[in-house]
């Protein structure tokens, strides 16, 4: 199954190389033996974290750095935007840190940065929490009465991020952030071929949960979901300290994982061509510090 996405620097359709297609397929993919496959394997790999925490141990090891130049090279990454080169692992690969020009931050106050390299849909507001022809449960995903009824018409964005891209989040604005909360979970992959199948995927799966009360855009929560081979979702932030727009939050260690930004009613119009792609039912790839929209009016 092709995932197509649009490339925002350049509007073209893209097609995604996808890390573990072949395994993503057989857990995920249709067919009779595929089904069989995934319902005998599917739980291991998702509800129980031995997996997820041997797959990191062994990206922990020196060993593991054999990987990292066949990896460059298969999915594109530019190199010379790394921070540094001295990589002990593939896991430090993958949870490196970039040259600050690599990635400039929209200045304007009022205009929310992106918060990670990754693949951007947005919706502007819930329609009774049916998104993709899928019913979402604010409340199962929040765990909190007072935040699903905050939250109940407001706006999300969801940020997917793939093993190919930069692991780092960023806070897309000034504002004042608690401490995360954590909601322990399963550690499904947030792939759009799993997503497609189960959007309910982001509410069982592992989460941390941010509230951040900021300056121009309301209280906004920003949640971390983790994924298969991402049981750790590091925080690098201090809790109840005024952050600026472009800070780094933390990171994921090794996998594919998500965020999902949620706003209050009427707090933020998302950019255009974000909104076009995703009602035509394509991500959006574009990077840390570009605009995702504006604070409303």
């Amino acid at each position: 199954m092709e995932i197509q996405y649009i490339e925002r620097s350049t509007g073209a359709k893209c097609v995604e190389k996808v890390y573990g297609h072949r395994a993503l397929s057989l857990l995920y993919g249709d067919g009779l033996f595929k089904g069989l496959f995934s319902a005998l394997f599917l739980p291991l790999f998702a509800h129980i974290p031995l997996f997820s925490r041997v797959y990191g141990f062994l990206q922990k090891r020196s060993q593991s750095g054999k990987k990292i130049a066949p990896f460059i090279q298969t999915y594109g990454i530019d190199a010379s935007e790394f921070a540094s080169h001295d990589f002990r692992s593939f896991n430090d690969f993958f949870i490196r840190k970039l040259k600050p020009e690599a990635r400039p931050i929209v200045k304007d106050p009022r205009v929310l940065a992106m918060p990670a390299d990754g693949r951007y849909l947005v919706y502007p507001t819930f329609d009774r929490f049916v998104i993709k022809g899928q019913t979402f449960s604010l409340y199962e995903f929040l765990q909190s009465r007072a935040d699903c009824s905050r939250y109940a018409e407001g706006s999300m964005a969801i940020v997917r991020l793939c093993p190919s891209d930069y692991h780092r989040f960023h806070f897309p604005c000034d504002g004042v952030p608690t401490k995360a909360r954590l909601i322990n979970g399963s550690l499904f992959s947030v792939n759009p071929m799993a997503l497609r199948k189960r959007l309910s995927i982001l509410a069982e799966n592992k989460r941390m949960i941010t509230e951040i009360d900021t300056d121009h855009f309301g209280t906004m929560l920003y949640i971390e979901i983790g994924a298969t081979a991402v049981g750790t979702i590091r925080q690098t932030f201090l809790p109840a300290r005024k952050v600026k727009k472009g800070e780094e939050k933390g990171y994921f260690e090794f996998g594919g994982s998500c965020i999902v930004l949620l706003f209050e009613k009427h707090r933020i119009v998302f950019d255009a061509d974000l909104l076009r792609n995703t009602e035509q039912g394509l991500e959006t790839r574009a990077n840390f510090g570009e605009s995702l929209g504006t604070a409303q009016m």
